[in-house]
């Protein structure tokens, strides 16, 4: 994410848990710019929330007390949106980094978050994206991680295809 300006707002996201309960809030609130006629571009990776990306442009409508909730997305970035549960080393700071580093290689960019031992990466579409496929896959079976797709383009989905 870019450093936050007078131009930002956030955005609220209404979840829904699944029977696990996952994820863990009803709401997630993400930073955005504002881009005027109730229309906002993310400005930072989501954490839960599903088929948003970062550089997406979303309507927004405030409530009564202003508060901006997402509508549909008008014009996706063509970025994806992955998540990990990091599981070497018990998702450690060091641990988080570490995937983050190695996935940074690859053209993505993410934030790591303590609580959840959680990595999302935000992965534009001149990523390298077969091999951040690649890697995945293989931190999965070496149960470094596990992993989900969050919001996802045709060009990430036709990677699986290979």
């Amino acid at each position: 994410m870019t450093n936050i300006s007078d131009d930002h707002v956030k955005v609220h996201f209404r979840m829904e848990t699944d029977e696990d309960g996952w994820p863990p809030a009803s709401v997630e609130s993400l930073w955005a710019v504002d881009l005027g006629d109730a229309m906002v571009r993310l400005d930072n990776t989501p954490w839960f929330v599903r088929v948003v990306a970062c550089g997406d442009i979303i309507r927004v409508r405030p409530d009564d007390d202003g508060v901006l909730w997402a509508g549909e997305t008008v014009e996706p970035s063509q970025n994806c949106t992955l998540r990990l549960i990091v599981l070497k080393d018990g998702g450690s700071a060091a641990a988080r980094q570490s995937v983050l580093d190695a996935f940074h290689c690859l053209g993505t960019t993410g934030e790591g978050i303590e609580r959840f031992g959680m990595v999302a990466l935000d992965v534009p579409p001149e990523a390298d994206l077969p091999k951040i496929r690649e890697l995945l896959e293989h931190g999965e079976t070496q149960e470094w991680w596990h992993w989900e797709e969050g919001c996802v383009t045709a060009a990430w989905e036709a990677t699986a295809r290979r």
